[in-house]
C-alpha cells in the first residue's frame, strides 16, 4: 500500500472515500471531529441528519459508509466512532483507525483520504499520530500468503483492495513534519512485517541457514556488517552451552553477528540478543504434540532482532547498534543433549541439564558472554523463553527483567510510547539458590515455581560486565487460534529504545 500526505479541499478533491470521526454525544463538545464537520457544511447539514437519525451513534469501532452525498465530489464518507471524547486514548485512535481500515475493505475502494490524525489524542504531538496511523494500517493489511499457491482466477474475481491511502493534514505547513513522521511510520511497519513474515514461515524453511541468508540480505541492502559464524568457529569460541542444544540436529547452528554502525567512533553499542531457535521439539524432554507446530515461533527472539535492524536501516539511525543470534534447532536424536548432562559455557561456567526443553536460556547464556566484546553501553535479550510468562502476562505484556533499574525504565517508557508494553519482574537474589546443582555451578531450570523469574536469574549469571535487560516475549510474539500468526513484537518497543537512546544523547 502507497501512503501520501495531502493538505487537501474536501469540496473539491476527489476521492473514492473520505473517513472522518464522529464522537458520541455529549453536553460539552460537538460528535463531530473537523473534517466532519467541513464536510456537514460543504453538504447543508447531510451527514448531521443522518446522526440525529441515528444511523452513527458515535461509538467507538463503529462504522457508517455513506453514498452520494450531496455537494461532495468524493463517491463515499466514511464514518468512524470515536467514542466520547474526553476519554478519547491512544489505543481508541488505534482501535477507530483499524475500524476504518476494516470497513474500507469491505467495498471497492483503491484510494481513500484519512481525516483521523488531526483528531487530539491526549498530549500525543502530530508526528506520533502519524506514524502510529500508518505503522496500524500496515498491521492490520498484513497477510502472510507467500508459499500459498496464486488462483489466478481467484485473484482476478476477487475485490478490490485499497492500493493508496492519503494521510490529511489540515495545516499546509506541517506537511514536511509530517512526511517525516509518514517516513518513520513505514520504517517500522517494514521492520514489523519483516519480522512477522520470518515468524510465519514453516520451519522447514525459516531454518538456521536461512535466517543468516536473510541477515545477509538486508547486509547487502543497507551496508551494513554482518558475520556469520558456523559449527567449528562456534566451538573455538568456547560454547559448548549452545553446541549442547544444537548436536541432536541435522541442521547446522548459526551464530549471526549484525554491526549497525551509524554512531561516533567512540560511542559504545547497545547490543540486541536474539533468541533463535528454529524449532523447539523439546529435544529428549519431548514437549506434547498438540500445538507444538507453533514452536516455529521460538525464533521470534531473532526475527524481532532482524526486524528491528531493517528499522533502524531504513530510519539511518545515528547509533551504534549489535545484533547477536544464536540460531539453531532443537531436536530429539541419538546425539541429542540427555537430562543429567553437563554442559561448560563459553564463561567457564557449567550448566547441568535437568531438563531440555529449558533450551534457550542455554544458547542465549553463550551469545551473552559473547557481547562482552563489544563493551556494550547495554546489552537487551529478547526470547520466546518460558511458559510461566505467559501465565503471569498473557499476551498483553512482555515480561522485563533487569540488573539496572534505569535501563528497564528505559524500556518500559519505550513500550508505553511505542504501545508495545512490557511489565518489570522482580529479579530478586532471594530467587537465585532454586538454580543450585550438586553436580555443576548451575542447573538449567528451577523448578516450577516463578519460573519466568528463575529463568532470568540464570541468565543475569552471564551479564555481571555490562548493564543488561532481558525481554521474556513467550505471550507475546504471536497469536493462536483462528488469527494465528506472528505479531512483530517487540520491534516496535525496540525502535522507541534505540530512538530515545539518540534523544538523549
Amino acid at each position: 500500500m502507497e501512503f501520501s500526505i495531502k493538505s487537501s479541499d474536501l469540496g473539491k478533491d476527489s476521492y473514492d472515500c473520505l473517513v472522518v470521526g464522529v464522537f458520541t454525544a455529549s453536553e460539552t463538545s460537538s460528535q463531530l471531529s473537523n473534517a466532519a464537520q467541513a464536510l456537514d457544511v460543504l453538504s447543508g447539514g447531510y451527514i448531521a441528519r443522518m446522526i440525529q437519525q441515528g444511523d452513527m451513534t458515535g461509538k467507538l469501532e463503529s462504522t457508517v459508509m455513506l453514498h452520494h452525498i450531496p455537494n461532495l465530489p468524493s463517491q463515499r464518507v466514511l464514518l468512524v466512532g470515536l467514542g466520547k471524547q474526553e476519554d478519547f486514548t491512544e489505543k481508541s485512535y488505534i482501535k477507530a483507525i483499524k475500524a476504518a481500515v476494516k470497513a474500507l475493505n469491505q467495498g471497492a475502494i483503491s484510494q481513500a483520504l484519512i481525516c483521523l490524525a488531526e483528531i487530539s489524542v491526549q498530549s500525543q504531538p502530530l508526528h506520533w499520530k502519524i506514524a502510529r496511523l500508518v505503522e496500524t494500517i500496515a498491521d492490520v493489511t498484513y497477510k502472510f500468503d507467500a508459499i500459498k499457491k496464486k488462483d489466478a482466477d481467484a485473484e482476478k474475481n476477487c475485490k478490490k483492495s485499497i492500493e493508496a491511502l492519503h494521510i490529511n493534514i489540515s495545516q499546509v505547513s506541517d506537511i514536511k513534519l509530517a512526511e517525516v513522521a509518514m517516513a518513520e511510520g513505514m520504517a517500522l511497519a517494514k521492520g514489523v512485517s519483516l519480522a512477522k513474515d520470518l515468524g510465519n514461515l514453516p520451519p522447514n524453511v525459516c531454518t538456521p541457514t536461512y535466517l543468516a541468508n536473510q541477515a545477509q540480505a538486508l547486509a547487502n541492502q543497507y551496508g551494513f556488517k554482518v558475520e556469520v559464524l558456523e559449527r567449528e568457529a562456534i566451538a573455538q569460541l568456547g560454547m559448548g552451552s549452545f553446541l549442547g542444544v544444537t548436536q541432536g540436529s541435522d541442521e547446522p547452528p548459526k551464530l549471526i553477528v549484525m554491526q549497525h554502525l551509524k554512531g561516533q567512533n567512540d560511542q559504545k553499542p547497545v547490543v540486541l540478543v536474539g533468541k533463535g531457535i528454529t524449532f523447539d521439539t523439546g529435544g529428549i524432554s519431548l514437549k506434547p504434540g498438540a500445538e507444538m507446530d507453533e514452536m516455529k515461533y521460538d525464533m521470534c527472539g531473532a526475527a524481532s532482532v532482524i526486524g528491528t535492524f531493517k528499522t533502524i536501516a531504513e530510519l539511518n539511525l545515528p547509533l551504534n547498534v549489535i545484533g547477536i543470534i544464536p540460531t539453531c534447532e532443537n531436536m530429539p536424536s541419538g546425539r541429542a543433549t540427555r537430562p543429567g548432562d553437563v554442559l561448560t559455557s563459553m564463561s567457564g561456567l557449567t550448566i547441568e541439564v535437568l531438563n531440555t526443553d529449558a533450551e534457550g536460556r542455554l544458547i542465549l547464556c553463550d551469545a551473552l558472554t559473547y557481547a562482552e566484546r563489544f563493551e556494550p553501553s547495554a546489552v537487551i535479550d529478547i526470547a520466546t523463553l518460558t511458559g510461566a510468562c505467559v501465565i503471569a502476562l498473557g499476551a498483553h505484556a512482555s515480561g522485563l527483567f533487569s540488573n539496572n533499574d534505569a535501563l528497564a525504565k528505559q524500556l518500559l517508557n519505550a513500550g508505553e510510547t511505542a504501545l508495545d508494553r512490557a511489565w518489570h519482574m522482580p529479579m530478586w537474589d532471594d530467587y537465585q539458590p532454586q538454580l543450585d546443582s550438586n553436580f555443576a555451578d548451575m542447573a538449567n531450570i528451577g523448578g516450577r515455581a516463578a519460573g519466568s523469574i528463575t529463568a532470568a536469574c540464570f541468565l543475569s549469571r552471564f551479564t555481571k560486565k555490562y548493564d543488561w535487560a532481558h525481554l521474556d516475549i513467550a505471550g507475546t510474539a504471536w497469536k493462536s487460534g483462528k488469527e494465528k500468526g506472528g505479531t512483530g513484537r517487540p520491534v516496535p518497543l525496540l525502535t522507541a529504545f534505540l530512538q530515545a537512546r539518540i534523544q538523549a544523547k
